[in-house]
């Protein structure tokens, strides 16, 4: 995935906007976190993972998830966007909008989405 495509996807999220974060992109939702870029090692950071699945995910796919000590003790895991499949990305990122978006937002993208 390249970086526009990160991008594009994080802001296809209703509610998201794109700001800076340790001078890299970092993206928010209800001016919460939602998901930024770590330009030390190109990865972005992805909350809403739980252990158990954060380590099926560094098992399954080495090359693009992993963590450092920072977030060990954090239900998140790191994916390197060069190696992270675009819907990976959007799926594990639901998880996270759903988490800190307003009910009124999550209520109209679930009633457009039945329509469709």
């Amino acid at each position: 995935m390249t970086l526009e495509e990160m991008r594009e996807i994080a802001l296809s999220f209703p509610g998201c906007t794109e700001g800076q974060s340790y001078g890299a992109p970092a993206f928010l939702v209800n001016k919460k976190f939602f998901t930024r870029l770590r330009a030390e090692d190109a990865s972005v950071v992805l909350l809403e993972v739980g252990f158990d699945e954060r380590e099926l995910l560094i098992e399954a796919e080495p090359q693009t998830f992993h963590y450092t000590a920072h977030y060990k003790d954090y239900p998140a895991v790191l994916a390197r966007i060069a190696t992270l499949h675009p819907g990976s990305f959007r799926n594990l990122l639901e998880r996270r909008w759903r988490k800190v978006a307003p009910k009124a937002l999550i209520k109209a993208r679930d009633t457009a989405a039945n329509q469709d």
